[in-house]
């Protein structure tokens, strides 16, 4: 921490906001056909996402997360299921509950967003001179340092329908 007058601090903090929101609005609108290409939505992702970090979660646990209704959620699993991304199964702790995982094909789609996002920001990095990539390397090492510990901290292995913890 800096020795800076907390005005001062948020000011920067609202600048850093507003400076990011402004590079994922450049970033979707120059790759949006790319994103087209991925057969799930972006709530959908959320979902896959959600359930892929966890391994395999009840839709009550999944609603929660969420921060949804579990109608809603039923709704969005439901049509996951359909497509062949979700699999809904009887939850060992538990065999009244249904549990649901992410299948291969779920884990596939999520890769392809990773793919997507890390082929885009290659390219927004070749473009970038090498003092100020050294400065991006150490603003993003301090934000992971800053965000070690928080409670999402976990890394994703998309080739599992499982995760670990970092």
């Amino acid at each position: 921490m800096t020795d800076q007058r907390p005005d001062s601090r948020e000011a920067d903090i609202v600048r850093i906001l507003d400076g990011y929101e402004t590079l994922m609005q450049r970033l979707v609108g120059a790759h949006l056909p790319e994103f087209m290409e991925v057969a799930v939505t972006m709530s959908q992702a959320k979902v896959l996402y959600t359930v892929l970090v966890a391994g395999s979660l009840r839709l009550s646990e999944l609603a929660g997360r969420l921060g949804v209704s579990l109608s809603t959620t039923s709704a969005q699993v439901d049509r996951l299921v359909e497509l062949g991304l979700l699999d809904r199964h009887d939850d060992p702790a538990d065999r009244r509950q249904v549990a649901i995982s992410v299948t291969p094909d779920g884990a596939t789609q999520l890769e392809r967003f990773r793919e997507l996002n890390s082929v885009q920001l290659r390219r927004l990095l070749d473009r970038v001179d090498d003092g100020d990539l050294r400065v991006v390397a150490d603003g993003l090492r301090i934000l992971s340092d800053a965000a070690a510990g928080s409670a999402g901290d976990v890394a994703i292995d998309p080739t599992t329908t499982g995760s670990t913890a970092s």
